[in-house]
């Protein structure tokens, strides 16, 4: 696990020799670097998870027990509510691992952290009920790359006034994606074909989506932060909350703006993040505009209970240091993890981050094994956190084994096994 020097991430650019190749698609410069792809597809037919059977391959259990808190315990109620919906069983199985062993895995988790007294206690009938698998990461060494996001809070207006020139856009009716992964798939022409969405410049110049405007925002920068998180809270001019979620996105690929600025010599290596493209947008949001255009992804959203905020994909709130998102077409949904890497700080320099957390969230650029999101929190100050957080490490995931399922979804009865049963 080591920081990573942010030079050659950024200004790295998509080369046959790196791990993976280089498609036609555009790559993120930041996800190459080091000689490592770090969105390197997972092969045909591999899984992005491996048992670990060599003891020394194990993680750090002891750091990660002394970080434990009641938001761990949260977090897991969270991911537990969520399997107890009849809904969720068409997302298994997944890596081999069924819907009861992905629930009665995250149940026994909880009473685990509950009723141990002491962390030899915990670490003695964790081994013994769990087996632990390792993500296979970027390089099938267990590389992967650990980038933060969080929530969002903007101003905004239902309609189109002075000073809230800025849509936000709903869903499409003729976005097309996957029925059970959620993958889009293209924009449905009205003889019925299936093409290519355009990129975003096409898309803001064409006026295509226009009457679809859920809300409007007072600057580009804004709205891009929000496509970039997926979902935000927005302060209405009547005093009032208004919660986004994400609703969907084209099929274009993503360009983070970051490493644009960086790459046309915008924003300097060392001052990268978003108090650096705040400055330059003051100064020149002309320039800000060209490179946001730079990222042909487009995000769609919708208005949601602000019960639920701020919202995973899994439909509940994520948990501040507590919640990742991961790529959900290669990763099980909902379970418990330990993330092992380094985790930045408010004074620049990285810390030791060895925590258990739940997978309970994906993103348009997380895709594949070698990536992995940190939910930082809300508001200014985990902007900054997430803007700062870029460092490799590895990712564990922790499932009940196969003769421990039965008996802890028979004491602790899952609606979903009780409806089957019926």
């Amino acid at each position: 696990m080591r920081r990573l020097n942010v030079l050659p991430l950024l200004i790295a650019t998509c080369l046959g020799a790196t791990l993976g190749g280089c498609s036609q698609e555009k790559t993120q410069p930041a996800d190459v670097a080091l000689g490592k792809d770090y969105s390197r597809p997972l092969p045909e037919g591999a899984s992005a998870l491996r048992r670990i059977t060599d003891p020394n391959r194990m993680p750090d259990f002891r750091s990660a027990w002394d970080e434990r808190d009641l938001f761990l315990q949260d977090a897991c109620g969270e991911s537990v509510t969520w399997f107890d919906k009849p809904s969720t069983v068409q997302w298994f199985p997944a890596n081999s691992v069924d819907h009861d062993q992905a629930r009665a895995s995250v149940v026994a988790f909880r009473e685990l952290l509950r009723t141990s007294p002491d962390f030899q206690t915990f670490h003695d009938r964790l081994l013994q009920n769990f087996d632990v698998y390792e993500s296979v990461g970027c390089d099938d060494r267990g590389t992967v790359l650990f980038t933060g996001y969080y929530s969002p809070t903007f101003k905004a207006s239902r309609y189109r006034r002075p000073g809230f020139t800025v849509p936000l856009y709903g869903r499409p009716t003729d976005l097309v994606t996957d029925d059970v992964s959620g993958e889009p798939r293209g924009r449905r022409l009205p003889d019925g074909s299936l093409v290519p969405w355009p990129n975003r410049r096409d898309i803001e110049s064409s006026g295509i989506l226009d009457g679809t405007e859920v809300v409007w925002l007072q600057d580009p920068l804004s709205a891009y932060v929000v496509h970039v998180n997926g979902s935000a809270r927005l302060k209405m001019l009547d005093g009032s909350d208004l919660y986004l979620g994400y609703a969907g996105k084209t099929d274009r690929p993503y360009t983070g703006l970051g490493a644009t600025l960086v790459e046309r010599g915008l924003v300097p290596i060392d001052e990268l993040g978003m108090p650096a493209i705040r400055r330059l947008w003051k100064r020149s949001p002309h320039v800000v505009e060209e490179a946001i255009m730079e990222n042909d992804s487009y995000v769609f959203f919708q208005e949601y209970d602000g019960g639920s905020w701020p919202a995973g994909s899994l439909g509940f709130p994520v948990t501040a240091r507590r919640s990742i998102a991961t790529d959900k077409t290669i990763y099980p949904r909902g379970g418990v993890v330990l993330v092992d890497t380094e985790a930045a700080t408010f004074t620049g320099g990285p810390e030791r981050f060895t925590h258990f957390m739940l997978d309970q969230d994906t993103g348009g650029a997380i895709r594949a094994p070698g990536r992995c999101d940190l939910y930082l929190g809300t508001g200014p100050m985990a902007e900054i956190l997430a803007g700062r957080q870029f460092s490799e490490g590895n990712l564990f995931y922790l499932f009940l084994k196969d003769d421990q399922v039965a008996t802890v979804n028979a004491d602790w009865a899952s609606p979903v096994a009780n409806a089957g049963q019926q």
